[in-house]
């Protein structure tokens, strides 16, 4: 059996075990991973891209799904980029 799972495969199941999770252990999880700063930037964030247009819930539901994913994206870029030393890090790109 090949252990490569896609991006979606992760994705699903990463979505299926949250949903699924009591909800104090999924608030600890917010907590701990993102903190209560971010986690009130997002509610924030949310709650005025729906208001501007509520007949949009559904996009603007997977355009923040998206934007968190690329969030997280850009953190891992950017911690290996600082754990490489300076003459393993890529040639910047005029």
């Amino acid at each position: 059996m090949d252990d490569f799972k896609s991006k979606k495969d992760l994705a699903v199941e990463f979505i299926n075990a949250i949903r699924t999770m009591d909800a104090s252990l999924l608030n600890a999880l917010i907590v701990r991973e993102a903190g209560e700063e971010l986690a009130q930037f997002f509610l924030s964030y949310s709650a005025n891209l729906i208001s501007k247009d509520p007949s949009r819930v559904l996009e603007n539901t997977s355009s923040l799904m998206l934007m968190g994913y690329l969030i997280r994206v850009n953190e891992e870029r950017k911690a290996k980029a600082q754990a490489l030393p300076m003459f393993e890090q890529p040639a910047a790109r005029a």
